[in-house]
């Protein structure tokens, strides 16, 4: 297995998957703007997109694959009965949770946004939005297990690839509201859910070459499913952290008008980056990171670690550089249409300016908590996840009357760079981290690339400023010039410095 072309293979239909997110998100910026139609969406999708990405990306897998390639080792009928145990008790404790949420919606409401309460319209529409699309959260659950298993048979282009019918089918919903004039919001909401079964019924199909399940819906548990939903819970805590963060950020949010929408806006930018540079990366590496482990093989632990890292700063450093110093081109750019004002755009380019300094620790925390996870080891992770939130809550609550909303990406960067430096020092303490002098080498080349590449994005920006400007119609097209430009020469450099070939990333 070569973890850079099994990367680029996730990379590639994440990317599509992000480029229609945008599309739907730019639709939804032109329609709605920042209103309250706008904020009540966005907490209404908020949570069970967050349980999406919790579990869609990487951190099912997490607790999972370990477990399910263990099984696999013993025999085929004992992994297909472990999977088959795993899937009827989730699917019965994600049907109790779905319930409970209908029924006690406000309350939820009241927790995630508390600052809604102050605009009762508000508020009655998120607890109507929320009832409608948090059945997404049963189907996209369930459509993770099934990624789970093609993932665990080394299978990655349909798990990455699921999370395009979302996007498409929001952004017919937006059209046919806009073509039929009937409810934007509702009909979003709907979109989502509808988009759920869709994806559970694609990844059923397509696992069946692999896996057909055999329903035994009993909470009879036997000790390899109970080991793994004890792994499961710390699992989402942990391999989500920056997910959890972002939900943290939300609640906070909701006391300051519009600014639920700008974090939102800000945090579909730098999740392109993170999905290549850490969950892509995170998700490839594991499956072998877990085998190599089990079969004790030091010298390719070693290697995929190494590689890992590697890759994960390859990805993110240039995107860090980049977000920070081109923030505000490339939220005009992106969202700068219709309701979307200039003070939006320069509101949510603050934001994703603070969150392009976390980028690259947001992919390595990904990476990091790997090295325990390939070890059946979850518990751990769960305590530098739960620092982690705590951290990132005490500095957002600290500060967030003297400077608003802008703490928030600032706390959740500050926080999660600290998380690494944790990870970091605890792996090596433990002598998990197998780290080589080869690493720190390639990692002076990437940092030598990214200053380059830093300095043409800047001239080019200086260059086609006019271009740029909130009231020129085709801002987009000379901003995605720019950065494929750009991006085309960091790739030929890193490629002359010799770290960008697809032999060096074989993992064997």
């Amino acid at each position: 297995m070569n973890l850079l072309s099994s990367a680029s293979v996730f990379s590639f239909f994440t990317i599509i998957s992000r480029i229609l997110g945008y599309v739907r998100d730019i639709l939804i910026a032109i329609f709605l703007g920042t209103s309250i139609f706008a904020d009540a969406f966005f907490v209404a999708f908020r949570l069970p997109n967050t349980f999406r990405r919790l579990f869609a990306e990487g951190t099912f897998n997490a607790a999972f694959i370990p477990s399910y390639a263990s099984a696999k080792i013993e025999g085929k009928k004992k992994g297909k009965k472990f999977a088959d145990d795993v899937l009827s008790s989730l699917l019965l404790i994600l049907l109790f949770i779905v319930t409970l949420v209908e029924i006690f919606t406000p309350y939820l409401i009241y927790i995630i946004a508390p600052g809604f309460l102050e605009d009762q319209i508000k508020f009655n529409l998120a607890v109507e939005l929320t009832r409608i699309t948090f059945p997404f959260l049963l189907f996209v659950s369930l459509s993770s297990f099934f990624a789970g298993i093609l993932n665990s048979n080394n299978k990655f282009a349909a798990a990455a690839a699921a999370p395009i019918i979302l996007n498409i089918v929001l952004i017919l919903s937006l059209f046919y509201s806009f073509i039929h004039e009937v409810d934007y919001v509702k009909n979003l909401s709907y979109g989502v859910t509808i988009a759920g079964i869709v994806q559970l019924f694609f990844l059923t199909y397509v696992t069946k070459k692999f896996y057909r399940p055999s329903l035994n819906l009993s909470l009879r548990f036997n000790h390899k499913v109970r080991f793994f939903f004890k792994k499961l819970l710390p699992s989402i805590l942990s391999s989500g952290v920056t997910q959890i963060n972002i939900l943290v950020g939300t609640i906070i949010a909701s006391f300051q008008t519009g600014a639920v929408s700008y974090l939102y806006y800000a945090d579909r930018v730098y999740q392109i980056n993170l999905a290549i540079a850490g969950i892509a990366v995170g998700t490839v590496s594991l499956p072998v990171l877990s085998k190599a482990f089990k079969m004790k093989n030091l010298k390719k632990v070693s290697n995929i670690q190494n590689k890992s890292f590697e890759l994960s700063l390859l990805f993110s450093i240039p995107a860090s550089f980049g977000l920070i110093l081109a923030s505000n081109e490339i939220v005009n750019a992106l969202f700068g249409y219709g309701s979307f004002s200039i003070k939006d755009v320069e509101m949510t380019a603050a934001a994703l300016k603070f969150f392009g300094y976390g980028v690259p620790a947001f992919a390595l925390i990904k990476i990091l908590s790997n090295f325990f996870f390939a070890r059946d080891n979850t518990k751990l992770p769960f305590y530098i996840s739960t620092f982690i939130v705590l951290l990132n809550i005490l500095i957002s609550v600290s500060f967030f009357n003297n400077i608003g909303y802008i703490i928030i990406p600032i706390a959740t960067s500050i926080s999660t760079w600290v998380g690494v430096v944790v990870y970091i020092y605890l792996l090596n303490s433990k002598k998990i981290l197998l780290l080589k002098n080869q690493l720190m080498i390639n990692f002076i080349k990437i940092l030598i690339s990214t200053v380059i590449m830093s300095s043409i994005l800047l001239f080019s920006l200086d260059k086609f400023t006019n271009y740029l400007d909130y009231n020129y119609n085709y801002k987009a097209v000379y901003l995605i010039s720019i950065v494929s430009f750009v991006g085309m020469f960091y790739l030929l450099s890193c490629y002359l410095f010799g770290i960008l070939k697809l032999k060096n990333y074989k993992t064997n």
